[in-house]
């Protein structure tokens, strides 16, 4: 993510499950399962299904927020054969439990949201729609320029034996 204004902001909604832990040390576990292209019209926290073991909530808005700098990023993401979006959720010690802390269509940016170790991180597929938005705004971009190793100039040993040091060069001969 650049320190600069990003060019274009897109609004998500995040949706989060919580799933029954088999596991004796905790209850349930939280993850992001989707991002809706849009924002709807629901409050944060709003169930949206639920099962025995599991129940799916409208977690809040968020943005995604694209950078002229990213761009080659973005082009590598919906080159792939599923684009995906990065969503990190961060304890909240309260109630809602989990607040949404950031959404990215950026792979670098999304594998640095892991490092901290205090959010939960998940990779989930790109709706269609904002699919075709972060297409559009990378197509109005130019393409970064190819990189190109440059090739070291081989030192002739010849010429370097044959150089004569300037006169006075302060050795005394």
């Amino acid at each position: 993510m650049s320190g600069a204004a990003p060019q274009l902001r897109l609004p998500v909604g995040v949706v989060v499950e919580r799933r029954k832990a088999a596991s004796p040390w905790i209850d349930a576990v939280w993850r992001p399962m989707a991002v809706l292209a849009g924002l709807p019209d629901a409050a944060p926290w709003t169930p949206l299904a639920a099962t025995a073991d599991s129940a799916s909530f409208y977690a809040g808005a968020a943005e995604v927020a694209l950078y002229r700098s990213e761009a080659d990023h973005y082009r590598q993401n919906l080159a792939s054969d599923v684009p995906l979006l990065w969503v990190a959720i961060e304890a909240t010690q309260g109630e809602p439990p989990y607040a949404v802390a950031a959404v990215t269509a950026d792979p670098a940016e999304g594998e640095s949201l892991t490092e901290p170790g205090q959010a939960i991180v998940e990779a989930v597929p790109m709706p269609p729609a904002l699919r075709d938005a972060i297409a559009a705004f990378v197509a109005a971009l130019p393409p970064a320029p190819a990189f190109e190793k440059r090739q070291r100039e081989r030192a002739d040993p010849e010429a370097l034996a044959r150089r004569v040091p300037p006169p006075g060069d302060g050795h005394g001969r």
